[in-house]
């Protein structure tokens, strides 16, 4: 076989081994020995670095190699940057969103009403009921123009809570939570008509002596009271609701709000549409020509039933009149609706 492999070897053309054997001998004998050693060896590996694309990095690699010391400066590692990566998206900062303002704007209070000096019955609280009429309750208004995201939390909750305690176990559920803030809100008003702690009865309640007990630092701060349970009504906006009370919290005159609540609500976004009710029931009390006073100021109160200390969430002025703005495009929305 190897003689078969000479000869194979031996009986090629010109130019091959045979002719350059005697030359590469004469004057390049270990160059031959190499050349034939790489002519029979593996394939070698291919190089990484030789498949770079050096043209496109000829720049770079000059600007490295061309000083012993770095040059860089931030307009050289700038252009570097630009070549290596493109040049930087610019970043533009998000539109701001419109702010929307009202179509019919009213201030909330009311430059046209005159406030008697003096008034014989002052001592008294107004409680005037609520009567059936065509204009729409500051409650069907909120829940008519409830956002998207509310009404999806809104829904997740209810299907939740069916999913619990049944089609029939969350129907009793939420009839007791309106029962309950009603005999909590009768308590109140017998505190406040009474002057005096509630009965033996409402604190010996199990379904609001939890409330009560909650309440009772704020109770503390609340003097004058001036309505209770009374029905106002927006006469140049057309639109009515119930307001749960009227009266002096630490020294300011404000629309209180009194809620009901199985979970903490620590700060005054977690009440959710509530400042707006409470906006829309100062905006109505001040336009009603049934109330001798004007509003200015809102406090909403949330009961624990645990007993727990109830959260008071005061607005001011301020506060009040940007929630007063919201609830006239609320106010807009529900009228474009209807």
């Amino acid at each position: 076989l190897g003689r078969m492999k000479l000869l194979q070897l031996l009986s090629r053309k010109p130019g091959n081994l045979l002719f350059q054997v005697p030359f590469c001998q004469k004057q390049f004998p270990y160059l031959c020995l190499a050349t034939s050693t790489c002519l029979y060896s593996k394939k070698k590996k291919p190089n990484s670095y030789e498949q770079v694309d050096q043209e496109k990095y000829k720049n770079l690699v000059y600007s490295v190699t061309s000083y012993k010391t770095s040059a860089q400066t931030p307009e050289t590692i700038l252009e570097e940057d630009n070549l290596l990566y493109g040049p930087p998206d610019k970043h533009r900062p998000p539109a701001k969103a419109e702010t929307r303002t009202p179509k019919n704007w009213v201030p909330l209070i009311n430059p046209n009403k005159r406030i008697p000096l003096l008034n014989s019955d002052s001592n008294l609280p107004v409680k005037i009921p609520l009567q059936k009429q065509k204009m729409p309750s500051v409650t069907r208004v909120l829940q008519q123009t409830i956002s998207p995201q509310q009404a999806f939390y809104l829904e997740r909750w209810k299907q939740k809570m069916i999913l619990e305690l049944g089609q029939d176990g969350f129907a009793e559920y939420t009839k007791n939570l309106f029962l309950q803030g009603e005999l909590f809100h009768a308590a109140l008003e017998s505190i406040f008509l009474s002057e005096e702690m509630a009965t033996k009865e409402q604190r010996e309640d199990v379904t609001i002596s939890g409330y009560l007990a909650s309440v009772q630092h704020v109770l503390q701060d609340v003097s004058e009271v001036k309505a209770l349970e009374s029905a106002v009504q927006h006469e140049t906006l057309q639109y009515l609701g119930l307001v749960d009370c009227v009266a002096k919290y630490r020294g300011q005159l404000c629309v209180i709000d009194w809620k009901t609540s199985e979970k903490p609500k620590p700060s005054l976004k977690n009440t959710f549409d509530n400042p707006l009710q409470v906006a829309a029931y100062i905006g109505a009390i001040n336009h009603d020509a049934n109330y001798d006073f004007q509003v200015s100021c809102g406090l909403i109160v949330v009961a624990y039933k645990n007993g727990s200390p109830a959260h008071p969430h005061f607005m001011d002025p301020n506060l009040c009149s940007k929630y007063w703005d919201k609830w006239l495009l609320r106010l807009e929305e529900y009228k474009d609706r209807n």
